[in-house]
C-alpha cells in the first residue's frame, strides 16, 4: 500500500560511497508517491568516485526508479549539491519531467520556500575547498570506523550508534557552524521573498523557525535516513527511515494478523 505526497525531498544520498544507503532509500519511495520529487543535492558523490567509491546495481536501480515516475508525470528535480558539482558541465538541463537545476522555487500553498543543497553557503566548500575534501577524508574514516562498529553492536543485538552525529553534538566548532549555517539560509530565504527555505548538505535534518523563516533540512542517506515530504494540506514532516519502516512491518503484520483470523461462528 502506497503513501501519496504532494512532495519528497532527499538529499545527500552519496550514491558511489560504501555507506550509501541505496537499497533502504529505494524501499522507501517504492511504498511512496508525490506529485514533485526533489533530489536536493549529494545524490550521486562524485569524490568518492574518484578515489575508492563504487558504482554498484543498486546504485543504477535508485536511477530507474525515478526516471519511471519522471515518465508517469511525477515532476522530478535535481538540485546540484557539492559532492555532484560535476553537474555544473551540463547545468541547466532539462528533459520532459526531468530537471537538473541550482537551486529552485516551491510553491507551497500561500508560501513559497528557496530550495537549495546548501554548499554555496558554506565558505569551507566554497572558498577553502581543499579544507572541504580533508574534511571528507576524515569524515569517511568515520563512517569506516561507525560501519565496523556497528557491525559489532548487531552481532550482540544492540541498536545503531552513529558516531558522527555524538561528534557534531559534542564538538563547540560543529555546534556552532551548523547554527550559522542554518542562520544565513535562513537569512538568503528572506532576501528571496521566500517564506522559508529547504535545504541539505550538513546531514542534520530540521523543522524549525528561524526569525521567522521555516527552516527544514532533509538530513541524509548515510546515517540518519531522512526525507522531507508535504502533505496535500501544506503540512511538512520529517520521516525517519527506521520509525517508517517499524510502522511498515507493524502494518504488514495487523493485516496478517486479520487475514487468518479464525472466524467465529455463533449457534443458538
Amino acid at each position: 500500500m502506497k503513501t501519496y505526497y504532494k512532495t519528497i525531498i532527499l538529499s545527500d544520498i552519496h550514491l558511489g560511497a560504501a555507506e550509501s544507503k541505496a537499497k533502504e532509500v529505494i524501499r522507501f519511495l517504492k511504498h511512496n508517491r508525490c506529485e514533485t520529487l526533489i533530489l536536493n543535492g549529494d545524490i550521486i558523490d562524485g569524490w568518492q568516485l574518484r578515489k575508492s567509491g563504487t558504482w554498484k546495481k543498486q546504485h543504477t536501480k535508485f536511477f530507474r526508479l525515478i526516471l519511471k515516475w519522471a515518465s508517469k508525470r511525477t515532476r522530478v528535480i535535481y538540485i546540484r549539491g557539492n559532492h555532484d558539482d560535476f553537474l555544473d558541465e551540463i547545468l541547466p538541463f532539462s528533459l520532459g519531467n526531468f530537471s537538473i537545476c541550482r537551486d529552485y522555487i516551491l510553491r507551497s500553498h500561500d508560501k513559497q520556500y528557496y530550495v537549495v543543497h546548501g554548499d554555496l553557503f558554506d565558505s569551507v566548500t566554497t572558498r577553502l575547498k581543499w579544507i572541504a575534501r580533508l574534511g571528507d577524508v576524515g569524515y569517511t574514516a568515520l563512517l569506516r570506523i561507525n560501519r565496523t562498529y556497528n557491525s559489532w553492536r548487531e552481532k550482540r543485538g544492540l541498536p545503531y550508534y552513529s558516531l558522527s552525529q555524538v561528534v557534531k553534538a559534542k564538538v563547540k566548532g560543529a555546534v556552532s557552524f551548523i547554527s550559522d549555517f542554518e542562520t544565513e539560509l535562513a537569512a538568503v530565504a528572506r532576501l528571496k521573498k521566500c517564506d522559508g527555505v529547504i535545504c541539505g548538505h550538513i546531514h542534520t535534518p530540521a523543522d524549525k523557525q528561524i526569525d521567522g523563516i521555516h527552516y527544514l533540512n532533509s538530513g541524509d542517506w548515510v546515517e540518519t535516513l531522512s526525507a522531507l515530504v508535504e502533505t496535500h494540506a501544506g503540512e511538512w514532516k520529517i520521516i525517519y527511515y527506521t520509525d517508517w519502516l517499524m510502522q511498515v512491518e507493524e502494518a504488514k503484520s495487523d493485516q496478517s494478523n486479520l487475514m487468518f483470523s479464525p472466524v467465529l461462528t455463533v449457534t443458538s
